[in-house]
């Protein structure tokens, strides 16, 4: 076997960019909130379609590797409301960070539904 010369990295400047777009941001906070216990998706009317199930709606706003959030969600009713948000905040602002590794500035949080939980009528 012959060795080959192995060749040192390209400096950090050299490497080129990365740029990951707001809709992804977004997408990724919708989720982490969605999947908060104590969330719960709400009936709304989407464009076109009729009626349809949705989970929470983000905004995503900043500059640099600095984002600010604003989040729009139901919680189950009844639920602890200011918990529940905080644990939002928590999980979003992780997400975001270790997925995207922009730096969250912060995060607002609107509720705008209290849901009850459906339990099946037959068990």
């Amino acid at each position: 076997m012959t060795e080959q010369a192995v060749r040192p990295p390209a400096a950090p400047e050299d490497r080129g960019g990365l740029r990951i777009d707001p809709v992804v941001v977004r997408k990724v906070a919708q989720r982490a909130a969605d999947e908060t216990p104590g969330t719960t998706a709400v009936q709304r009317k989407l464009a076109g379609l009729g009626i349809g199930s949705q989970g929470s709606t983000a905004t995503v706003t900043g500059d640099g590797d600095h984002v600010e959030l604003r989040i729009d969600l139901a919680l189950h009713y009844p639920a602890a409301v200011r918990e529940v948000v905080a644990d939002v905040r928590a999980r979003v602002t992780e997400a975001v960070e270790r997925i995207t590794a922009y730096r969250v500035r912060g995060v607002d949080v609107t509720v705008s539904a209290l849901r009850p939980e459906i339990r099946p009528r037959v068990e």
